[in-house]
C-alpha cells in the first residue's frame, strides 16, 4: 500500500514540475512577443496559459475551481477558432517548413497551449495518472528542445523576420 501511495506522489511531483516548466515556456513565447507586430494578441494567448499553468503547479487542485475552469474553456474555444484559421492558412499557402513561418509558429505555439490546457482539465479530482504524466513529460520536453535546436542551428534562423532574430 505505501509503494502505491509513494508512486502516486511521485507522479504528483513530475506533474507539478511538468507545469513549472510548461509556465515558464509560455511565459517566454509571450515574452518574445514583445517585438512583433501584433504582439498583444500573442502576448495573451501564450500569457494566459503561463498564468494557467504555473497555478496549477503550485496548487493542483485548482483545475477544479470556476474560476480556473471559465478561464481556460475561454481561451480553449478562442485558440481553437484561431488555431483553425491559422491552419487553413498553412495549407492554402502550402507551406511546408512551418517553423520558417510566422503562421506555421504561432499555428504550432496554440496548438500547444490547447493541447496543454485539455491535458490539464479536471486534473485536480483525483490522483494523476501515469498515463497522463507521462503524456505531459514528452509534451514538456518538446518545446524546450526545439526551441534550443532553432537558436543553436543559425542556418534555420536565416528566413526569420528581424523582429524573431532580435527576440532572446
Amino acid at each position: 500500500m505505501g509503494e502505491v501511495r509513494q508512486e502516486k506522489s511521485c507522479l504528483s511531483v513530475i506533474w507539478r514540475v511538468c507545469n513549472a516548466f510548461m509556465s515558464v515556456f509560455f511565459a517566454l513565447a509571450s515574452y518574445v512577443q514583445i517585438n512583433d507586430p501584433d504582439a498583444g494578441l500573442w502576448m495573451v494567448g501564450y500569457g494566459v496559459p503561463a498564468v494557467l499553468c504555473a497555478l496549477l503547479s503550485l496548487k493542483p487542485h485548482v483545475t477544479e475551481t470556476l474560476a480556473w475552469r471559465r478561464v481556460a474553456d475561454l481561451h480553449v474555444m478562442i485558440s481553437s477558432a484561431v488555431v483553425f484559421i491559422l491552419g487553413g492558412r498553412v495549407k492554402k499557402e502550402r507551406l511546408m517548413e512551418i517553423f520558417q513561418q510566422e503562421e506555421g509558429r504561432e499555428f504550432s505555439g496554440l496548438l500547444l497551449t490547447l493541447v496543454w490546457l485539455l491535458l490539464c482539465r479536471h486534473s485536480g479530482r483525483s490522483q494523476v495518472g501515469t498515463l497522463r504524466v507521462s503524456t505531459a513529460a514528452a509534451i514538456t520536453v518538446f518545446p524546450f528542445v526545439a526551441w534550443i535546436y532553432f537558436y543553436i542551428n543559425k542556418e534555420l534562423r536565416l528566413n526569420w523576420p528581424s523582429h524573431c532574430k532580435t527576440a532572446i
